[in-house]
């Protein structure tokens, strides 16, 4: 019995995918330490708004600007930062579950067929602090760092 002949190109190829496989798991692992090192991102409130906590699906139908009314009735007022803004991608994709473009779709659809308004944009989260602070009804999101005592927190579950 014959033992097989490995070439020395298909030894090549075999190292190069598997330095290539362990590569990837590499970065992955890396990319997902850095994204749970990132600041956690809080729900904020205008602080005379009665809700302390909302469930996911409201806290989307928000800011999809599906949902024009706190639970109370009170008027909500959305503000949110840019698209390209990296905070603003975070919250959406970890505290709505969608993209930035899947919102911006839906607020353009309401603009244009005139069934709704976009959010309102702010360009930093110290203007989105002092915008909600200063809105009654105002809903937005900020970094740790950012919170003090002219917004409420509102817990989401």
């Amino acid at each position: 019995m014959s033992s097989p002949v490995i070439s020395g190109s298909s030894l090549r190829l075999a190292l190069l995918a598997v330095t290539t496989l362990f590569l990837l798991v590499g970065l992955t692992f890396a990319a997902t330490n850095a994204i749970a090192r990132e600041a956690p991102l809080y729900l904020v409130a205008h602080p005379d708004v009665a809700t302390q906590w909302l469930n996911r699906d409201t806290t989307r139908a928000i800011f999809a600007m599906r949902q024009r009314s706190w639970p109370d009735g009170q008027a909500v007022r959305v503000f949110v930062l840019s698209n390209n803004n990296p905070v603003h991608a975070r919250f959406t994709k970890e505290q709505l579950a969608v993209y930035p473009h899947q919102l911006q779709l839906a607020w353009d659809r309401m603009v244009f067929s005139g069934t709704g308004q976009a959010p309102d944009r702010v360009n930093d989260q110290e203007e989105m602090r002092e915008r909600v602070a200063s809105t009654p009804g105002a809903i937005g999101y900020l970094e740790r760092e950012y919170l003090d005592d002219s917004v409420q927190v509102i817990s989401m579950e």
